[in-house]
């Protein structure tokens, strides 16, 4: 870029200075003014997003199947049972209590979101594509087998733009260091690079550790803001011969997010100025902290919240393939106190009513076993698992859909994964099928070519 004179310093390097690096380090998604309105009358502001990696059981959770206790060690018939590696169906150890006014199922492995259960819906007959962790990883997050195509995050935010502007508009939460497949899942893929995720992990809560580099060590608000004003100067006229370049527009407005999020980010990210008897209720773990900060986040206007579960350095907690009776107990301990104590905070502070949360994994589990001893683990299922909605317009205290007697397939309304997204953007005011991006040549949306709004499960 030449003003006339000549200048040592590129671009990108006065970006550099100016910004202390907080704007070129995985923050250029951090302000975005939306792309369109509502298309839809929204009954939900934003979302809470509850991934369980590794695929939770549904026959120990919230689908209870007496079948497999007549018939243990039955083999199942079909392709899907795996003869080599199966022992036959497997019973859950678990015990099934009708909780709430609902009456509906749930394991007792569950006892929190038992006492939530009327604000939640639990959708059983839920299916999808494959039963490998990887594909189904991205089917759950966007709608695809492949990596490349945005999350539904970026494309909620790309849709409705953010209500806050000195915060990011979609906010991933990682209370471990690694994910399977990483960042692919929260990408904002073809779409602008202002819809990316911003992800945090949660390992350490340290403010000065969850947002790195929020503040500048060297200029003042003052300063800073004069040298954004002259950096947009220079842009306006980079801008004059470069029409419409995404990329250095998406540049303009991670450097003004980051500026104005010195003024916010660090109150909202420090969880230690909440309540003991708060804290307390969400519990003592990485996941605790990270669904109060889910909390902290959308009462502060972030749209779309992600929180990764993962547990003890595992990145697939929930892929229970041995010992898997001990496992689950473990794993529903840590998760159902802080995903009941997050439904009932937000009911508390009268914002359950218009944010959705979702729990789910990507599949489920097998309801026969996977090895022949007192270990044995449950393998990967996909043909049918459980998903629970709380809040945002859904119907509290209903059971949609069923899957057969033994919890092998989805039989009754079936609930493919691109059908809970076309719900989740309705949700939101948006039509799944019109929201769309054009990018190579033809318009993409979410959904593909498929999709339907599962009206079953609206409030």
């Amino acid at each position: 870029m030449n003003f006339g004179q000549p200048s040592s310093l590129s671009r990108r390097a006065m970006l550099r200075r100016m910004s202390a690096g907080f704007g070129m380090v995985g923050m250029s998604g951090l302000l975005s003014s939306g792309a369109m309105t509502r298309q839809l009358p929204a009954k939900a502001k934003r979302v809470i997003f509850l991934f369980m990696n590794g695929g939770p059981s549904h026959v120990d959770t919230f689908d209870p199947k007496p079948a497999l206790a007549r018939h243990a060690g039955e083999h199942p018939s079909g392709k899907l049972f795996k003869k080599s590696s199966g022992s036959g169906f497997m019973p859950s150890p678990l015990t099934f209590k009708k909780a709430g006014q609902s009456g509906i199922d749930v394991s007792e492995s569950l006892p929190h979101l038992s006492r939530v259960i009327d604000d939640c819906c639990i959708i059983r007959s839920m299916h999808t594509n494959v039963p490998n962790h990887e594909p189904a990883l991205l089917m759950m997050q966007s709608g695809h087998l492949q990596p490349t195509r945005p999350s539904i995050g970026a494309w909620s935010v790309y849709g409705l733009g953010q209500e806050n502007e000195n915060l990011p508009g979609y906010v991933v939460l990682r209370p471990g260091k690694r994910i399977v497949v990483g960042p692919a899942l929260w990408s904002s893929g073809f779409l602008p690079a202002q819809y990316q995720a911003s992800t945090v992990s949660t390992t350490d809560m340290q403010v000065d550790r969850l947002v790195r580099n929020i503040k500048n060590p060297r200029y003042s608000y003052g300063e800073q803001r004069a040298h954004l004003d002259l950096l947009a100067k220079m842009n306006r006229e980079h801008l004059k011969v470069r029409d419409e370049d995404q990329q250095l527009e998406a540049q303009i407005q991670s450097m003004e997010t980051a500026y104005r999020m010195q003024m916010e980010a660090s109150e909202v990210f420090d969880v230690s100025k909440e309540p003991e008897s708060i804290r307390k209720m969400y519990g003592d773990s990485s996941y605790a902290n990270s669904c109060l900060l889910a909390r902290r986040l959308v009462e502060n206007g972030v749209r779309f919240v992600s929180v990764y579960y993962t547990k003890d350095n595992s990145t697939q907690p929930w892929d229970t393939h041995a010992n898997h009776n001990k496992g689950h107990a473990k794993l529903c301990a840590d998760s159902d106190q802080a995903t009941a104590a997050l439904i009932e905070d937000l009911k508390l502070r009268g914002l359950l009513e218009d944010t959705l949360v979702v729990w789910t994994g990507e599949f489920g589990r097998t309801p026969y076993a996977q090895g022949n001893d007192s270990k044995a683990g449950r393998d990967h299922h996909h043909t049918a698992f459980s998903t629970l909605l709380a809040g945002g317009g859904v119907r509290g205290g209903h059971i949609h859909g069923a899957s057969d007697e033994f919890g092998m397939h989805a039989t009754k309304d079936p609930v493919h994964v691109h059908d809970l997204h076309a719900t989740m953007l309705h949700l939101l005011g948006l039509d799944h099928e019109k929201l769309t991006y054009r990018y190579s040549g033809r318009d993409y949306r979410l959904t593909d070519v498929h999709g339907k709004v599962v009206h079953g499960i609206i409030g």
